[in-house]
């Protein structure tokens, strides 16, 4: 049962874009995911309630070479807004380059950078989630792309997990660098690498992360099993984080928005759809994709 009362632990989030303030109320958002998150599937999220809506990972340099899929990728469904778009990258010349086109292109709203990818063929080389045990080189990529967005009045934002694996913790560290050089925000994936999706999630990463960003007043977003409107509800109670993110809850089940927004408004009820209306949904995403893919 979630109560009204929970509710309050939970405050509107607010993403400073050029054109203003955008208040996320309440501050769900739909993870990037590749292959997953492309424009129909974020339409499907949007109209069950999410607050924003985040591209599939994209690569800095596909991005500046302009291949034509890349440019498909960050494309916005109608009427989308904020535009969202995560960039993935291991040179800091090259990220600020892409944040630098978004930019001068008004390609986008708010940028997320990608330090939690866990896939062996990213980690092996020293990206994703390995890229921030390379304390300078993260600091690197990371300052080069707030310095970029700058001028644009964009917002950057970070998403990690806690480390390579249960020996090289980095999330503490490589969070308060990227805080100190100006992003919105830090989303942390409470799992390492090494676990890749398996076992339980350690919301407590979460919490001490919280307390560790206090004093730079940066927010804290968590990520990790939630399957349901009260799980959502229960990672900020015992978190104390400022937003959620939702990745393979949602998959199959964009629904999971609408339970979250009822639950974090005070409502009593689990949402979930009729097999009539989980049809219907099926539909409108064949539609969608049709349309998307022409």
């Amino acid at each position: 049962m979630v109560s009204a009362t929970s509710t309050r632990l939970l405050k509107p989030l607010t993403l400073p874009l050029a054109s203003g303030d955008h208040v996320i109320d309440p501050p769900v958002v739909l993870a990037p995911m590749a292959g997953i998150t492309n424009a129909p599937f974020r339409m499907l999220c949007r109209e069950q309630g999410a607050g924003l809506f985040v591209s599939e990972m994209v690569t800095a340099r596909a991005l500046i070479e302009r291949r034509p899929e890349t440019l498909r990728m960050i494309e916005p469904g109608k009427g989308e807004w904020p535009r969202s778009v995560q960039l993935y990258s291991v040179d800091p010349q090259t990220m600020r380059a892409a944040v630098t086109m978004l930019g001068k292109e008004n390609l986008a709203d708010h940028i997320d950078m990608n330090f939690g990818c866990p896939v062996p063929k990213v980690t092996r080389k020293g990206g994703g989630a390995a890229l921030p045990y390379k304390r300078n080189l993260f600091s690197a990529i990371v300052g080069a792309a707030v310095e970029a967005a700058k001028p644009f009045g964009i917002p950057v934002t970070v998403k990690m997990r806690i480390g390579i694996d249960s020996d090289h913790h980095t999330y503490l560290e490589a969070a308060k660098s990227a805080a100190d050089l100006g992003v919105a925000w830090v989303a942390l994936h409470a799992r390492t690498a090494a676990q890749m999706y398996e076992g339980k999630s350690d919301w407590s990463a979460i919490t001490q992360l919280v307390e560790h960003l206090k004093p730079t007043g940066v927010p804290v977003l968590g990520n990790g099993d939630i399957w349901s409107g009260a799980d959502g509800v229960e990672m900020v109670r015992q978190t104390g984080c400022a937003g959620v993110v939702v990745g393979r809850g949602c998959l199959c089940r964009p629904w999971l928005f609408a339970d979250l927004v009822d639950a974090f408004t005070g409502g009593n009820n689990r949402v979930l759809p009729t097999l009539h209306e989980v049809r219907e949904v099926m539909f409108r995403h064949g539609e969608l994709i049709v349309d998307y893919f022409e």
